[in-house]
């Protein structure tokens, strides 16, 4: 895997928002008093994240490449044209690469360097993807972080490790449950984990039923 070169110059990147709500209110409560910010747009940018993005975006990317091949290869060909079409943009998700999941390659996301993260299509980050355990051990032996995820490969699976930078973040496309053939984008996408999309999760048919 070739080396990528960390420029992790985030100015003003609200990565700490991904910690516990009652730190997020500290911090809008001592702005506010300075005077620095309004508490209404704050609000307004904590809940666009955690309730209207959320993972919700990621999810319906990967169900329409799951549902429509021609956006799938375009999506694994230029993923920031493609994720762009559906209007999902802004910071941190301007480049995008999309790295699919087979019965042979399984694909997990990390940043070794602090915590770069696709925040148009995955929203907040979790607080484990940043945590210097996760980020140094995925890249020794990434197939013991999968385990305690509850992920277990089968020994000819390979697994690929996938830097994300200050200049370029990834998107995993999970590979599709089998037995949802007929199903729709929509129910579809209810199936998407956010983990899924970093690679921690494999992804099925909750009891087994369509």
């Amino acid at each position: 895997m070739p080396k990528h070169s960390h420029d992790h110059r985030h100015h003003g990147e609200g990565s700490e928002l991904s910690e516990m709500e009652l730190r997020v209110r500290a911090l809008e409560s001592l702005l506010t008093e300075k005077g620095y910010v309004d508490p209404e747009a704050l609000d307004t940018l904590i809940d666009t994240y955690e309730n209207k993005i959320g993972p919700r975006n990621g999810a319906a990317v990967v169900a329409k490449a799951w549902s429509e091949p021609d956006y799938k290869k375009w999506l694994l060909e230029d993923g920031s044209s493609a994720i762009h079409s559906l209007g999902f943009t802004g910071r941190q998700g301007e480049h995008m690469i999309v790295v699919e999941n087979t019965p042979e390659t399984h694909n997990i996301v990390v940043c070794t360097l602090c915590s770069c993260y696709p925040w148009p299509v995955l929203g907040l980050p979790p607080t484990w993807y940043k945590s210097p355990q996760y980020r140094s051990r995925v890249m020794i032996d990434p197939r013991s972080v999968l385990k305690d995820f509850g992920v277990e490969l089968p020994k000819n699976t390979g697994v690929a490790v996938h830097d994300s930078t200050a200049e370029t973040r990834y998107l995993v496309l999970p590979m599709r449950p089998e037995g949802t053939e007929d199903w729709s984008a929509e129910k579809l996408a209810g199936l998407v984990t956010r983990n899924s999309m970093i690679g921690t999760d494999i992804l099925s048919i909750p009891g087994g039923n369509t």
